[in-house]
């Protein structure tokens, strides 16, 4: 078996398409129209009711039980570009996770939650850089020393 893909519903094909295009920098794979799949395997379906056979009332907007998850390596300039989404609407502000990843949550246009994280290997490479061992990044982290170091090799 093969996993493909991951398929969100959208009201407004072409806005989405250009929300994921502009924002996170998405390259297009495939394009049917009221649907259109990105190279990263992430798809957009208008008429997503449509498409699996129920009701258009039970394809529900903010339904908060999936979030679409990014990296990014420019975690502050990401910050700065989101600025330019005036209508954005925040899960709250930028806050740090114990392991030390910093991470931002906001819904796309049509309700869907997006997180976009540091980069892991940023974040790995940040703590080095102040001084901690890989030893103590591990115990921060609560990852193996061996783990976060293929991380940083892969």
């Amino acid at each position: 078996m093969k996993y493909t893909c991951t398929v969100i519903a959208v009201a407004d094909i072409n806005a989405a398409r250009n929300f994921y295009e502009d924002l996170f920098g998405l390259k297009i794979y495939q394009d049917y129209g009221i649907n259109i799949s990105f190279t990263c395997g992430l798809s957009l379906q208008q008429e997503f009711h449509w498409l699996v056979g129920l009701p258009k009332e039970n394809i529900l907007k903010k339904s908060n039980n999936i979030e679409i998850c990014f990296e990014e390596e420019d975690f502050d300039g990401f910050l700065n570009k989101l600025k330019k989404y005036p209508d954005i609407e925040y899960l709250g502000e930028v806050f740090e996770h114990n392991w030390g990843q910093r991470v931002v949550r906001f819904y796309d246009l049509d309700g869907h939650i997006i997180e976009v994280g540091e980069d892991m290997k940023m974040v790995i490479n940040r703590f080095l850089a102040s001084g901690m061992t890989m030893e103590e990044v591990s115990v921060k982290m609560d990852a193996s020393a061996e783990d976060l170091t293929k991380l940083l090799n892969s």
